[in-house]
């Protein structure tokens, strides 16, 4: 994992997830080996003044509002008392809590002491955040609402650790992520490395001669119909390529990206192993 990236943390159940999570974080003591976090022994002090964490699973008191919550969490971190306040207010508007501020715990939904969770993480600003399914209570909203925090975050200098089951998700926000199973890491790399080159399929109205020409000099097949595929083409590539057709008198009836999902990519690699 690197500095400043979104990283995502995927295996099946029982291949270990939680486990390292669980060392990272001083929950869990490793047999052998050494790691660091940030450049921090494992085991310092200051690698846990760094680390934000959001659990799978966690509880709060119920009697508590959400900012008695993070005010006794933030007296913990030993955030200045003078920026408490004003600090406590930002984070809980950020996750969507704002106007529930005073509410007690006890009458929010899962949902909603989700996204209290995800505020305590990041009290203090800490420079590393792990997140352990960060959206599994959250309605579509919510989700889309942690998406765009997460490169928020990113852009103020944060690394994320992101351990989720929603595939789709981890495709839509990592830089780079790792599969273990069983115990073991079976692959790592950025999203392009992992899914592969991409693939474009473009629909014509009608595709007559001089075009297939042209489209078959820019390297492109056909199936037989009205419609060319590039089986390798640079994404940036594209919007010129569509521009170009057009301007030349082309059609065009649909464009289609091609490219594995990652939950296409996890099941293989499974396989594989």
């Amino acid at each position: 994992m690197k500095r400043g990236e979104i990283f995502g943390f995927l295996g099946p159940n029982g291949a270990g997830k939680t486990t390292a999570v669980k060392m990272l974080l001083g929950l869990a003591r490793p047999n052998s080996g050494d790691a660091a976090i940030l450049g921090q022994p494992l085991n310092s002090l200051k690698a846990r003044h760094i680390t934000g964490y959001l659990p799978e699973l966690f509880r709060y008191q119920e009697w508590l509002t959400a900012r008695e919550v993070c005010r006794w969490h933030a007296a913990l971190l030993r955030i200045d008392a003078a920026k408490r306040t004003s600090h406590i207010d930002d984070i809980l508007q950020r996750v969507g809590l704002g106007e529930r501020a005073d509410e007690r715990v006890g009458t929010f939904s899962k949902g909603m002491q989700q996204r209290l969770g995800l505020g305590v993480a990041l009290l203090g600003e800490p420079q590393l955040i792990v997140l352990d399914e960060p959206t599994s209570a959250l309605d579509p909203v919510g989700r889309a609402d942690v998406r765009a925090l997460l490169p928020q975050l990113k852009a103020k200098g944060a690394t994320i650790f992101l351990n989720s089951h929603l595939l789709a998700e981890v495709e839509a926000v990592c830089d780079r992520v790792a599969v273990i199973d069983r115990g073991s890491l079976i692959a790592t790399g950025s999203l392009d490395e992992l899914l592969g080159h991409l693939a474009l399929r473009i629909s014509f109205v009608e595709l007559g001669e001089s075009l297939r020409r042209n489209l078959s000099a820019r390297g492109a097949a056909f199936d037989g119909g009205s419609t060319a595929i590039f089986g390798h083409i640079d994404e940036s590539a594209v919007p010129a390529l569509i521009t170009d057709l057009v301007q030349n008198g082309a059609a065009i009836k649909a464009v289609q990206p091609i490219r594995r999902t990652l939950e296409e990519r996890f099941l293989e690699l499974l396989k594989e192993e």
